[in-house]
């Protein structure tokens, strides 16, 4: 592939042997990293989740053994799910951006 490099002064040239395997090594290290990622979107989603449901652990109040298993089930995310396509699964958006995985549904 022919890369093509900008400058402001001369415009764009051809990249070097060295400027296109440099792009390709950023390239392909962006692509190995997609896995951790992936991973990191979730980690942050399932603390949202605990969050915004951390009310129901205050002593006031009985937590339903269903929310319990719900959160339990977030904690979980990490440990029962560690390929890509499964974080693709968990990550799966609608047309509107909703999350539809069962996972983050409501208990």
């Amino acid at each position: 592939m022919t890369y093509k490099i900008w400058n402001s002064v001369t415009g764009s040239k051809d990249a070097t042997a060295e400027e296109t395997a440099q792009i390709d090594a950023k390239e392909q290290a962006w692509n190995d990293a997609s896995v951790s990622r992936k991973l990191v979107e979730i980690k942050k989603i399932r603390l949202q989740k605990l969050k915004e449901t951390d009310w129901m652990g205050m002593s006031d109040y009985t937590m339903s053994d269903a929310w319990a298993t719900k959160r339990q089930s977030w904690r979980d995310i990490p440990q029962n799910n560690n390929t890509e396509a499964e974080y693709d699964i968990i990550l799966t958006r609608n047309v509107k951006g909703t999350l539809t995985n069962e996972i983050w549904s409501d208990a």
